[in-house]
């Protein structure tokens, strides 16, 4: 089933295009959406339209930071309900893990994680968009709009803070280091927000402890089960470790806080295995990063976790019946 967004995620799209000499109407119309869709924050549309048309406008307008200007549009009620426990909880760690948590209640393509690692905490996002080549404008968007929150919530932008991206750079930083700052690390090998673990600590300058415990009644009665299967959880960290080359089932069980055969007793529940949901995590990483004629394929080979670019060939190949250079050549005009 295709995942589904609210149209909010969108918020602010029709006067962007309007500032930048855009018809906002055509562009939704070529993904099947409209601005009677939009009006209504509350509607639900299919995400890969919402990413289609972020990266139509990015194009139709020549701005490559079009998502992350529309991420400086969002406020934390574009969340929706979700917003009202968000704002009223007490620090930093709590406001992430409360969006983690609902997340499916806003957003059903977005796989966010949070990976506390001593004195660096990795807030981890991906999005599941499937088949969809390009996502430069969503993931830059959601990201973003993480950022906002901290910002807002802090009462200033998050310190010694570092933004990750696995898509090349943009012509023009300007955007990016008026929302992020200048820590940014493009090309890497997943998209996310590094920030010192003592930020989850910060508190949250607009909570209010009575108010949050009706809130959170509210929140719970909408979505009484919204937690992570522990499938999603072993994707997520698998996503994080697999470019450091310690991705293995017995650091991933640490990660997660329990032991190794408590981790296979777990996945087995829903019919997988640890290699198959790390062959999985692969090969969605594989196309997408096949497919950016901007990577090398040995820097591929690095973050997807290979000890040798022989060993992701005949990986590859396995899965995709070709090499992976004949594969990123027989995209050939679509790579960009």
């Amino acid at each position: 089933m295709e995942p589904l967004i609210r149209s909010a995620a969108l918020s602010g799209y029709p006067q962007l295009c309007h500032a930048l000499g855009l018809d906002a109407q055509a562009l939704l119309r070529q993904t099947g959406l409209g601005l009677q869709i939009l009006a209504d924050q509350d509607r639900w549309i299919p995400a890969t339209a919402a990413a289609r048309v972020l990266e139509l406008s990015a194009e139709a307008s020549g701005r490559e930071d079009f998502g992350l200007r529309l991420a400086e549009l969002r406020r934390l009620s574009n969340l929706g309900s979700v917003s009202l426990l968000v704002r009223e909880e007490p620090t930093m760690g709590d406001v992430l893990r409360t969006l983690i948590r609902y997340e499916r209640m806003y957003n059903e393509a977005l796989r966010a994680g949070l990976r506390e690692a001593g004195p660096t905490t990795t807030l981890h996002i991906a999005l599941d968009l499937p088949g969809t080549l390009h996502s430069r404008q969503a993931v830059e968007l959601v990201v973003g709009a993480y950022h906002q929150v901290l910002t807002d919530l802090l009462g200033h932008r998050p310190r010694s803070c570092q933004v990750l991206l696995t898509h090349p750079p943009p012509t023009d930083l300007q955007t990016h280091r008026r929302v992020f700052g200048d820590d940014l690390a493009f090309r890497a090998g997943y998209n996310g927000i590094v920030l010192p673990s003592r930020v989850l600590g910060a508190p949250n300058t607009r909570a209010d402890p009575l108010v949050r415990r009706y809130a959170q009644q509210y929140v719970e009665s909408l979505a009484p089960a919204l937690d992570p299967s522990d499938t999603e959880r072993v994707r997520k960290i698998i996503e994080v470790l697999l470019p450091t080359g310690r991705c293995t089932a017995d650091e991933v069980a640490r990660s997660i806080g329990i032991d190794r055969r408590t981790v296979h007793r777990r996945l087995a529940k829903s019919g997988q295995t640890f290699s198959s949901v790390l062959d999985g995590v692969r090969t969605d990483l594989a196309q997408r990063f096949v497919a950016d004629g901007g990577r090398s394929l040995a820097e591929v080979t690095r973050l997807l976790g290979f000890t040798s670019p022989g060993a992701f060939s005949r990986w590859f190949r396995e899965r995709f019946g070709t090499s992976p250079s004949r594969w990123r050549q027989q995209l050939g005009p679509r790579l960009r």
